[in-house]
């Protein structure tokens, strides 16, 4: 099979609907196999708000209590999922949305409780993703769109970061084809000063890595976006790049490698 493309989209680009516009406008026009997969995490808090659910993140990652699982699988499973879905659908995509539950897409177990108790977050085992059903579906036309909600066999539903689903993920298509991660978000990629858009690392390295986390240039929820790129590099991925949403058919961002 020819290489297939996993692309991620952040909460900011899902959130913006001119940016998710163009997004899509470019994500339909990349020739051959691809999957999306999406956050949704501004419009989970959002919502929560709304609900009156406190919302708590640690190192850039959602803490799941049973309430927030609730608000999350509606939102990404939900509202967010089929609004990209019929966005692709409208520009000549003909997308199919997934939670971990569909198909058995993708399994997970619950993470422990120590040291950190995320609640309802699950952990993904590289055979956790069901590569058969990614074959299938590519086969038959169809560009899978995963969501951050996956299950653990035993029917409960469990919180994934989406950077880790997408990791994940492109480990799985990596069992059947060659395959390439982007994670694509609001800025033009990892940065060393977020207000200056000249100052783009266009390549981190694991030393390169250690620096800026000891620096601090590099926190919160870039945090599990670079793990999950070295994770998916260590496991049979062919490339990662992070990169803005509005330069996916481009060759600027940031390399990750070895």
């Amino acid at each position: 099979m020819e290489t297939i493309k996993v692309i991620k989209i952040g909460g900011n680009v899902v959130d913006n609907p001119e940016a998710l516009t163009r997004f899509i406008s470019d994500f339909v026009r990349i020739p051959g196999k691809k999957i999306l997969i999406h956050g949704g995490g501004k419009e989970a808090t959002r919502m929560s708000a709304k609900l009156d659910i406190p919302t708590t993140m640690i190192e850039g990652r959602r803490v799941t209590t049973r309430e927030t699982l609730d608000v999350v699988t509606m939102v990404y499973a939900g509202l967010v999922n089929k609004r990209i879905v019929s966005m692709l659908q409208a520009a000549g995509c003909n997308a199919i949305g997934l939670t971990g539950a569909d198909a058995d897409a993708i399994r997970a177990t619950r993470r422990p409780a120590k040291p950190v108790d995320y609640g309802f977050v699950g952990d993904i085992a590289p055979e956790g993703v069901n590569s058969q059903l990614i074959a299938s579906l590519l086969k038959a036309g169809l560009t899978p769109v995963y969501c951050a909600i996956t299950h653990d066999g035993a029917g409960t539903l469990l919180n994934c970061n989406a950077d880790t689903i997408a990791s994940s993920v492109a480990v799985g298509a990596a069992r059947i084809a060659p395959a390439e991660l982007i994670f694509c978000f609001e800025q033009p990629g990892v940065m060393k000063n977020i207000e200056r858009p000249d100052s783009l690392i266009p390549l981190i390295t694991p030393d390169i890595y250690a620096d800026l986390r000891e620096s601090g240039v590099v926190n919160k929820g870039m945090i599990p976006k670079i793990d999950n790129a070295f994770k998916a590099i260590d496991n049979g991925v062919s490339s990662v790049t992070i990169k803005h949403s509005d330069a996916l058919t481009t060759d600027r961002g940031t390399v990750i490698r070895k």
